[in-house]
């Protein structure tokens, strides 16, 4: 079964939820999740994305990097900047939009736009 793998460049647990939360009110500009920042306020999921995400057709899961490392924990490691977007296949992990694909972003819809583009081109 392919899917999409979106991994926040923030760790897993309520603490640091709240930490982000307040991270992303006093100091947008250094928030470094740049996937938290285009589908969530400062605590709760953004609409536009949460319908996105509801009525999609491709599979997507959501991880945090720790929850990432873990899960997919290999002999090699996974060497990629955070955030991404990864597509999992039954073999392999691709990159699907990049660190700095997500960096350049100015919206959130820029990034639905993209990913309906490029499932269309997978699918």
């Amino acid at each position: 079964m392919s899917r999409l793998l979106f991994i926040y460049n923030a760790f897993s647990g309520i603490h640091n939820k709240v930490l982000d939360g307040l991270l992303k009110m006093v100091s947008p500009k250094s928030y470094a999740c740049k996937i938290c920042k285009l589908t969530y306020g400062n605590f709760s999921e953004k609409k536009a994305w949460k319908d996105f995400r509801k009525n999609s057709k491709i599979e997507m899961e959501f991880l945090h990097l720790d929850e990432f490392r873990k899960q997919y924990a290999s002999k090699f490691g996974h060497k990629y900047l955070y955030p991404i977007v990864l597509y999992e296949d039954e073999q392999d992990l691709e990159i699907f939009i990049s660190n700095k694909e997500l960096e350049s972003m100015r919206n959130l819809e820029e990034l639905i736009r993209l990913v309906e583009k490029r499932c269309q081109e997978l699918f």
